[in-house]
Formats: C-alpha cells, structure tokens, sequence
C-alpha cells in the first residue's frame, strides 16, 4: 500500500508522506524556506481532497512535538505502474484561495513528502517570474504548480529512491498564471514513472546524508576542530605554565615561611583558609542550580552516545525530541540527588523547598515560554501548537515520572553520608574582602570566561542552527561530539584559572563566581542568536521571530546551567588540592 502523506512549512515547507500505495501529505509541514517553525495542515491550501476523505496518520511524542501532522493525499503510486497524465481533481478557485496560493508562492512555500514512512520529497508550490508588462516594465508574475512528476526507483520489489519533480521533468506548459483576477478553474494531475537502481535498499538513506554536507562543509568542520584545538592547546598551554609556576613559586613561599616561623603581612591565597570553604549565601538555590546542570550534562551526554550509535538516522521524525523527553523524565532522580547532597553538605534545613526548586528549575521556564509561544502558534494556525491532548501526556509525565525520581533523589540525598570534609578549618566572622579594581568583579570575568569557549564552538553553532531553523541534516555527530568535548575543557580550565587569580587577589567569593563564570558562555550563544537571526537567517514575523528567540533562551539556559556546573566542579577540585598541599592552621 502507498499513502503520501504531506505537511506545510514556512519557509514555507509542505511536506507529503507516501506509504505503498497512496501519497499522503503531512498536515503540518511549512510550505515556505526560511524557517522550519512555521508549519501548517497540508489542506490549508487549496489542494485536491482524497475521495475516501482526510486520514490521519497517528505519530509518535517526537513527531507531534516537531510540528508533523501526516494526511493521505489523493496521488496514486502502485508499485511498477507508470502513470502518463493522471487528473487529480478541477478546482474552482476562489479569491480567498488564490490569495493564498499567492502568498505561498511568494514566501516560497514548499511540500514535503514521506514516501513508506521515511522517504522523504520535496516541491515548490509555485514560482515567480518576472514579465514585461504593456508599459515596457518588468511585472511580477504568480505561477502555481498544477503537475507534479514522481520518479521513483526500485531495486527488487523495494522502493529504494523517490524524486518529484515540478517543472523540469514534469511537463513545464502545466503551470497557471494566477497573477491576477478574482477566480480561476484549475486542473491539477500528476505522473509517475518507474527505474530499475543499484542502490540496495539498506542503503536509501546514504544520498540524505551525503548531501547533507557537501564535501568543502565537511573540509570546513574539521578546519573548525583543528583551529579550536589549536587556539585551546595554545592557550590553555599557556596558561597552564604560568599557573602552575605561579603556584609552585606559591608553594616554595609558603613552605620557606612555615619553615622560618616568619610573621608576615598576611598577603595572597593561603591567608584564605579560614574562607575559602565557606558555604555561598543561597543555598537552596545554588545546590539546585548544581543539580540541574548536572542533570542536564548527563542527558547531553547519553544524547550524544545514542547518536553516535545511529539511533538518529536521517528523517527519524522525532526521534531526538522524544529522547531527550524521556532522558529529561529518567535522568530527573540525579538532579534531586545531587541537589540534595549538596544542600545537606551546606546545612540546608528546607528540603521540601529544595526538592520543589530543583523540579522546577529548569521545566518552570520552559513551561512559561512554550505557553506563550503555543498561544502564538495556535492564534497564527500554525501546527506547531501542540494538541491538547499532546499537553496532557506531557503532564502526565511529569506528574508521574518525572517529579517523583526528582523527590526520591532527594530523600536519597538527603540521607547519603557523604560529607564535605574541608581541607581546612573555615573561622567564625568571614574575612573583608579588599577594594577590588573593576576587570576582577564578576561581568568582566565572566566575558572573559565566556569568550574563549564560545571561540572553540562558534563554527559549528552555524550548522546547528541551519540545522534546527532551517532546512539542514546534521549527520557528522561525532565531530560535533568532539566539539562539545573540547568546550566542556576549555570551560573547567579557563573558569580554573580565574579562581586562582581571584583567590590571588584575597577574595573568597569563589563559589557562586565559577558558576557564574562557567555558564557565561551561554550569554555569547544568545548573542549569536541575534547574529545568526538578523545576518545569516530570512525570518520573519510573530511566529518565527517568537519561537525562534523563545526556546534559543531555553537551549542558552540549560548551556548555563549545564557548564556553571562544570565550572564550579572544576574550581572545587582545584581550590581543594592546593589548600591540602599547604599547612593551614
């Protein structure tokens, strides 16, 4: 059986998916090119209807997130039978339905297709050419569409390639001017045809990925990798010597001056021992704060390993997002443990405060923006507004999953044994933190902590964002693994040595600082997202430029926590193994 299913999209995409049999048209792909966010039903376009009417195709969590809401369409593709000139239907159109088709094929909307479930086409709705008009000026001409050609390839008795084609190949006189005039009779057909192929069928999704990234796109990620090595091997090589210079000069002073008994004017990052483990004020919010990045890192993490195992293969519509919804639900136990370990280490009395916290932490936002944006969708008709019915399972597992591994993680948490065990003694009254000059506050450390990471990845933010708002495959995930690997370094060393120097400097503050300074990067891929959204990007209007800024705050959000966690991480080892390699009284 074969039944095209088809979506509409703006940039705008429609997009069709055809199983053995029937073409059938996802109802919620965009028809248009610029940005995958605005998706809407396949028939909000005046297309021909199916005789049997509209089915549904029923879709996965990941699908219905994505925007896809699959409809049959009335294209016939039985297998091996060439269709010369096929008449779907003779529609009337009216001038609300040529005003739209006008719009689409202006904002170049396009359909997208799946053929058997998974593979995918894609066609122009319209074209626009421009025309001398009678005055001898150039006029812009609206040309709809009415023929589509498949050419589909088999090897065997499996369908293996599927093409469409709307001018070339099919027959180009098939195109209606709806340029002007209040209603129009059109007649749309199509064709099908039928080629032998090599290509086994194992092997059908290849041509997706190889054309994914052409080969310079490839030249230019490894240029990326090897440029980010390089700059992050030159730096932190370089701050690597003088740092662990600095300390051994550190270690021969203060060695030489317990040895001698000297008493002198308390100067430097020793004479912070009765501070430096001193607990940062909030701590219900810190340790939660801790507990979600590190959440979030393990769910980065298992990401990337179900990945680079193939589970992500080309148009696995969904697949991701329903991962990371699961993984999200699974994973919500480790926030609540760590949290909570953190939060009993402190002397942190609340625990149900702690346990609502670090449940909400991350999800409140996410909750509050995707409302909003949901609202915009459904006000705009666009299929990216979730059903109601999709909500509640969401709720659900939440409600279900989700919260209860948060509170069970908690109560483990709270009755673990671990402890902190402070190298040194922390004194009663904290020591007065001296006058300090504006570069060692925390906004300028934290650009400077912020810079050099977001250095390592700037090249690649490129791609995922064509990726994610554009029409894009991202394939090479373990070249963006690498990537990731070299930012979560780069982030624990650079936050590593601002510690220092503003231990160096006797303030004790460290704590919330590292946190602070590890997730700034997150403050540099939100300005990128202003770049890429105003220099490298076409969109345009309520609905894209609101999801678009809505949930790139959400991703920046779950960056900054996930590597503030990682930096204060690392400037606690770091803090921990030089005040035991010094005597502290």
């Amino acid at each position: 059986r074969s039944i095209p299913q088809s979506k509409v999209c703006s940039a705008p995409r429609i997009s069709a998916e055809i199983d053995a049999g029937t073409p059938a048209a996802d109802a919620s792909t965009p028809v248009s090119c610029n940005c995958c966010s605005e998706t809407y039903q396949y028939y909000t376009l005046p297309f021909c209807l199916p005789k049997d009417g509209k089915q549904y195709v029923t879709e996965d969590l990941g699908e219905v997130l994505e925007g896809d809401r699959l409809v049959n369409t009335p294209y016939s593709l039985k297998f091996l039978e060439d269709v010369e000139n096929q008449v779907l239907c003779s529609k009337k159109l009216d001038a609300k339905d040529l005003q739209k088709l006008r719009k689409a094929i202006a904002q170049d909307y396009y359909f997208q297709m799946f053929f058997d479930d998974d593979l995918p086409v894609w066609g122009f709705v319209g074209k626009i050419e421009p025309r001398k008009g009678p005055d001898g000026k150039q006029e812009l001409h609206y040309y709809l569409f009415t023929h589509f050609h498949f050419d589909i390839a088999f090897n065997g008795n499996q369908v293996v390639e599927l093409n469409v084609s709307t001018t070339a190949g099919a027959d180009p006189k098939k195109t209606r001017d709806i340029t002007s005039g209040d209603s129009a009779d059109v007649e749309f057909s199509y064709s099908v045809s039928w080629r032998p192929t090599t290509v086994l069928f194992d092997d059908r999704m290849d041509r997706y990925t190889r054309f994914s990234f052409l080969p310079q796109h490839l030249e230019i990620h490894w240029f990326s990798i090897i440029n980010s090595c390089v700059t992050v091997l030159l730096l932190t090589g370089f701050l690597t010597t003088i740092l662990l210079r600095v300390l051994k000069n550190d270690f021969m002073k203060y060695t030489h001056d317990d040895e001698k008994g000297e008493q002198e004017d308390e100067t430097g990052w020793k004479y912070l021992h009765g501070d430096v483990f001193r607990f940062p004020h909030n701590i219900n919010l810190f340790s939660a704060m801790v507990g979600a990045g590190t959440q979030i890192l393990v769910i980065a993490l298992c990401v990337f390993g179900l990945a680079l195992v193939g589970t992500f293969y080309p148009y696995n519509r969904g697949a991701m997002l329903s991962a990371c919804v699961v993984l999200y639900a699974l994973t919500a136990g480790i926030s609540g443990y760590v949290s909570g370990v953190w939060y009993k280490m402190m002397g942190g009395r609340q625990w149900v405060s702690n346990v609502l916290l670090v449940s909400v932490l991350f999800c409140g936002p996410l909750l509050a923006v995707f409302s909003v944006l949901n609202t915009i969708a459904w006000v705009q008709g666009s299929t990216q507004a979730l059903p109601f019915g999709t909500i509640c399972i969401i709720i659900i597992i939440w409600a279900l999953v989700t919260f209860p591994l948060t509170v069970l993680g908690g109560i483990a948490g709270k009755n673990s044994k671990e402890e902190f065990n402070a190298p040194c003694r922390t004194t009663k009254f904290p020591r007065e933190v001296p006058p300090l000059p504006w570069y060692r506050e925390a906004p300028a450390q934290m650009v400077m902590a912020g810079f050099l990471p977001f250095s390592a990845i700037y090249i690649e933010l490129y791609y995922i964002f064509a990726t994610i708002w554009g029409h894009k495959l991202f394939t090479i995930y373990s070249i963006l693994f690498i990537v990731f690997l070299i930012l979560i370094v780069v982030t624990a060393f650079i936050t590593v040595a601002l510690t220092y120097f503003q231990l160096a400097a006797e303030d004790h503050r460290w704590w919330w600082r590292s946190f602070l300074c590890g997730g700034s990067t997150a403050l540099f891929i939100l300005g990128y997202c202003f770049f890429y959204y105003h220099y490298r990007s076409e969109m345009h209007g309520i609905l894209q430029t609101s999801f678009f800024f809505g949930y790139n705050a959400i991703v920046c959000f779950a960056f900054f926590l996930m590597l503030g966690s990682i930096g204060w991480r690392a400037s606690l080892l770091f803090v921990r193994s030089i005040y035991k390699a010094i005597k502290c009284e």
